[in-house]
């Protein structure tokens, strides 16, 4: 059998080595270092924001996002439906309760007419929501002029999941730089890679200090351990650190394989009756992290499921689109709010999505393997 074709696996640049070299030699191990503040001053830089702190996780990055900004028991946190869990597993850390929000069609990020309606009725039941988390699916900006006009208009905080969209752009703008907060993943399989990590960024500066003074246990300053509040154990260590400043030498480079092999995929697979490739907004730029395409029952014969079953058979991976959170029986009974009476957006992506191989070391011999196994069962 062939080497497997992944989805998307980590590719060093070859400069990450330096890096954790001058970790050893220095014996900087732990989670402090030249290399944690170069990481985090380099992507703030790359970005355009005024600061960053660097973190175990992108989910630790959101959690500390919400701390800041008070969330607790009683709460609610709107969220994005259609991501992975980590998008809204710390608002129940938290002790709050997610409210999910559908997609629309334009970016399959949240709906802003979703958005609205939410807001309109915990306006009126008078409890706003503490803060709105806004996911930037598969490397794709939302609609972040619509949906920071509510919030803003409503007073109420913006963190800008782009764990999967760092590279990517809004009219310009770095995404994951719009919000109060914005945070980024550096997980094995985002488009950079710490091999676990992430990253919480903002313009506020101290409440990035305060960030890291929670990240790492939350101890006062004393010449014994004293502590006041309770901390955690979130910073990334000076190792991984260094591997995300050679990671961040190639972003850009691994944001245009990743856009050349979607653009591959477009170019064939547009002409398929029935096949639609994730959309990419006007005035936007996606890293295209994941190319992702929905079927159209009435004019493919054959299910999402199936075809990703042929692909598996030669060795190829692809997967569904995220299941709606809304869906997930751990969240059962939360609020949803759809993009249309009778629209329920994110369900109709997660019927018909699949994302395809989409690793920037897959050679074009690769891709085109996977595009002729898509081409033999989408026309059988």
């Amino acid at each position: 059998m062939s080497e497997r074709i992944l989805l998307s696996s980590p590719h060093m640049g070859g400069g990450e080595q330096k890096y954790i070299n001058e970790a050893f030699e220095t014996n900087w191990i732990a989670p402090l270092g030249t290399n944690v503040d170069g990481f985090e001053n380099e992507l703030a830089e790359y970005v355009g924001i005024q600061g960053a702190a660097a973190v175990s996780a992108g989910t630790a990055a959101i959690d500390l996002a919400l701390n800041l900004l008070g969330v607790g028991a009683g709460d609610t946190v709107f969220c994005s439906s259609l991501t992975f869990i980590a998008s809204a597993n710390p608002i129940v850390y938290r002790g709050a309760k997610p409210v999910f929000i559908d997609s629309e069609w334009d970016t399959w990020n949240m709906s802003p007419q979703a958005l609205e309606r939410a807001f309109e009725d915990s306006a009126s039941e008078g409890k706003l929501p503490k803060a709105v988390i806004i996911v930037n699916l598969y490397g794709q900006s939302a609609k972040m002029d619509e949906l920071m006009e509510i919030c803003n208009r409503y007073d109420v905080a913006v963190v800008e999941d782009a764990a999967e969209s760092l590279g990517s752009t809004y009219k310009g703008k770095k995404s994951g730089t719009f919000g109060k907060y914005g945070i980024y993943s550096f997980n094995g399989n985002k488009i950079i890679t710490t091999s676990g990590g992430g990253m919480l960024v903002s313009d506020d500066l101290e409440a990035l200090k305060h960030a890291r003074f929670l990240a790492t246990q939350a101890r006062d300053t004393a010449k014994h351990y004293q502590h006041s509040v309770i901390g955690y154990n979130y910073r990334l260590s000076n190792v991984l650190a260094g591997i995300g400043r050679g990671q961040l030498e190639v972003l850009d480079e691994r944001v245009a394989q990743k856009r050349a092999i979607f653009e591959r995929y477009l170019e064939v697979l547009s002409k398929v009756d029935g096949v639609s490739l994730m959309p990419e907004l006007e005035d936007t730029f996606s890293n295209r992290w994941l190319s992702a395409l929905q079927l159209d029952p009435e004019k493919v014969n054959i299910s999402p499921y199936d075809l990703i079953d042929a692909l598996n058979e030669e060795n190829i991976e692809a997967r569904p689109v995220w299941k709606p959170l809304h869906l997930q029986p751990v969240f059962e009974g939360c609020k949803f709010y759809a993009h249309g009476e009778d629209e329920v957006v994110s369900e109709i992506l997660f019927e018909r999505g699949i994302c395809l191989p989409s690793d920037s070391k897959m050679t074009m011999e690769q891709q085109q393997e996977v595009i002729d196994v898509l081409i033999k069962n989408l026309e059988c």
